[in-house]
């Protein structure tokens, strides 16, 4: 499982945004919701750019033309999960394919509802991966949530359990061994967007770390 030090140091981490859905809880996609200046495909793109990741793959599914039509994803790999409404695992399969065309050596998975994930949580993650991690997984207060970097020796395994709307957590389940726990509470927070009133409470959370930046560093 682990690959030369120096093979890491060159390899490149492709980012992968799962954008997919058709946010029914919110009442539309996810996707295509402002959060600050941006849609939160859009910040989630740039998060991941602006952490290392290339190149940025974006998933998208339900409004997928409307997305990218109001979206800033000129410099992402913008591919289609045409079967998206069976669940996130097939957006996870379209996306680790992209991810293995691009010839990454890694890939990062993110949710495009996440808008507080932060480019030094990114970083972070990808320096766990450097020094060896199979499956680096961002915890908070030791919890184990997302984002998660994947070596490229496990994406067959993954796709394998990527099936309806599981991705890779009965994975890490079974093969508690390959996961690396990454502390990511003092640069990011895993806090989703499934509401309106979500949307409400993580903009003014938005507009309070403007107002005084905090050590996580909002991207």
């Amino acid at each position: 499982m682990d690959r030369d030090r120096a093979a890491r140091a060159e390899g490149e981490i492709a980012g992968i945004v799962l954008a997919a859905g058709e946010g029914r809880a919110f009442g539309g996609p996810k996707a295509l919701v402002v959060f600050g200046n941006e849609t939160l495909v859009a910040r989630a793109r740039r998060t991941l750019a602006a952490g290392g990741c290339r190149p940025v793959v974006v998933v998208l599914g339900a409004a997928a033309p409307e997305v990218q039509r109001v979206s800033a994803l000129a410099d992402a790999v913008v591919v289609v999960n045409e079967t998206w409404a069976t669940g996130m695992g097939g957006s996870l399969r379209v996306g680790l394919d992209a991810a293995r065309h691009a010839g990454a050596a890694a890939a990062l998975v993110a949710l495009a509802d996440q808008p507080l994930v932060t480019p030094a949580l990114v970083d972070r993650l990808i320096g766990a991966w450097r020094h060896g991690a199979a499956a680096a997984v961002a915890t908070y207060e030791g919890e184990r949530l997302t984002p998660v970097l994947i070596d490229r020796s496990l994406w067959d395994e993954v796709a394998e359990h990527a099936v309806g709307d599981r991705g890779a957590r009965a994975l890490w389940r079974a093969r508690p061994e390959l996961v690396t726990p990454v502390d990511c509470g003092d640069v990011g927070a895993p806090d989703d967007i499934d509401t309106p009133a979500d949307l409400r409470r993580l903009t003014r959370r938005l507009a309070r770390s403007a107002a005084a930046p905090s050590a996580a560093g909002d991207p």
